[in-house]
């Protein structure tokens, strides 16, 4: 019987290698950083061949990629592999190349440890076993974070720093300018389009009118060809698309850092009283919801109206019969759902307005019923003086003749014609 004794057999240990570069600068070369990561990577599992280290065929690559998240492709394909017990060690350049997030990175490992999956970087020895290994692992990534938030504050100063003397700080092309270099060009016949919308919403007045004069001219946004050949934009414009051309200060000549507006180096598109005009516009159809516009057809009493007996507004229609216009209120539950659901049905708007503007008229000469008025105005709404709406220090409203009645024989009313349209 021999006296030899059998070694056992070394266990084998799977590695997968990690890369990332944070930009995609360079990534088209034949040899890159990623190339240059997984070389070393490899090299240091090839040192490691006694202890049974293989190098994994997978290639966990992640080319213009921040380290300050997880949402990263092959970081997910890593993770998945590691879930489902194809990975026993993985294997950076250095520590940050995984995350520059401590946050991440704690999470990160408690996933290594749950599937007893070990971690290596190439260029820092540390040994994560004991307290004092991990403890150096923390250190670590405190710093890599802290670098990355360093960076984030330089680039958020530079960009600062450039808007403050008129540069443009890149991004998307806008509809009338070219990106040339660092500089944006006038584009001579987009300009003329961007003016011609400005030009436009001053004539419509009104967002919606121009998206559907823009609709027919066929006009879109600004197209362009991205460096990888990708052709970008080319699409409708739409309400919110109108709104943000209407408002880019880029067009005046100027370029916007957060709240801060400063003069720009390009050259204008937009004169600066059009451009003023326009915005009063908006600022004007802001509050009152384009109302003036909107009431085309001189609804004194448009969206104020009640219909008492069906609990429904009473919405502003027209007729014409022989060119002549017949305007109505009409109760719309009337119309939704026929005349004989409704007792007002349809009210001449003419004589409905005299009599309110009449009313209005008499309490404006009742000098103590305008100070009862004013003094309640001034204790707010609704009062707390113990009388109801109807009543205003003793005043009480007069009785409507059914829900928005005007004065008068109701059958002295004209009809309204077969056909009724919505204002």
């Amino acid at each position: 019987m021999s006296g030899r004794t059998s070694t056992p057999a070394t266990p084998r240990v799977r590695c997968a290698i990690y890369t990332r570069k944070s930009s995609d600068e360079g990534l088209d070369q034949e040899f890159n950083s990623l190339d240059a990561q997984r070389e070393s990577g490899e090299a240091y599992i090839a040192s490691q061949k006694n202890e049974g280290w293989v190098c994994l065929p997978t290639k966990y690559d992640d080319g213009g990629f921040t380290g300050g998240n997880m949402e990263r492709p092959a970081l997910r394909r890593l993770m998945n592999d590691i879930a489902a017990g194809v990975v026993d060690c993985v294997v950076v350049y250095k520590v940050d190349r995984l995350s520059r997030s401590l946050t991440d990175f704690v999470k990160m490992m408690e996933v290594y440890d749950r599937h007893k999956v070990s971690f290596v970087s190439v260029t820092q020895q540390f040994n994560t076993t004991h307290s004092m290994g991990r403890l150096t692992l923390n250190i670590l990534l405190s710093f890599a974070q802290f670098e990355r938030e360093i960076i984030s504050e330089r680039t958020r100063d530079k960009i600062a720093a450039a808007r403050k003397r008129g540069k443009y700080a890149g991004g998307r092309p806008v509809l009338g300018y070219d990106n040339v270099g660092s500089k944006l060009v006038v584009n001579e016949g987009e300009a003329c389009q961007v003016r011609e919308v400005f030009r436009t919403y001053l004539r419509c007045e009104t967002i919606r009118r121009v998206v559907h004069d823009l609709e027919k001219r066929g006009w879109t946004t600004k197209k362009w060809t991205t460096k990888d050949g990708r052709a970008i934009g080319g699409l409708a414009i739409n309400r919110s698309l109108l709104y943000t051309m209407l408002t880019n200060v880029l067009y005046i000549g100027k370029v916007a850092h957060h709240k801060d507006v400063y003069d720009g180096e390009h050259q204008a598109i937009v004169d600066k009283e059009t451009w003023d005009l326009v915005q009063a516009k908006l600022r004007f159809n802001a509050v009152t919801g384009g109302s003036e516009v909107n009431n085309m057809h001189g609804a004194l009493l448009k969206g104020l109206l009640w219909c008492k007996g069906c609990n429904r507004p009473m919405l502003h229609s027209f007729s014409t019969q022989n060119t002549k216009r017949y305007r109505y209120y009409v109760c719309s539950n009337a119309q939704d759902r026929g005349y004989d659901r409704c007792d007002s049905k349809s009210i001449p708007a003419d004589q409905l307005e005299q009599f309110v503007v009449g009313r209005i008229k008499t309490v404006g000469r009742d000098r103590q019923l305008v100070r009862l008025v004013v003094e309640h105005a001034a204790h707010g709404r609704g009062g707390g003086h113990g009388r109801g709406a109807g009543a205003i220090g003793g005043h009480r409203r007069p009785r409507t003749r059914g829900a928005g009645t005007a004065p008068g024989d109701r059958r002295r009313r004209q009809p309204p014609a077969p056909e009724t349209r919505r204002a």
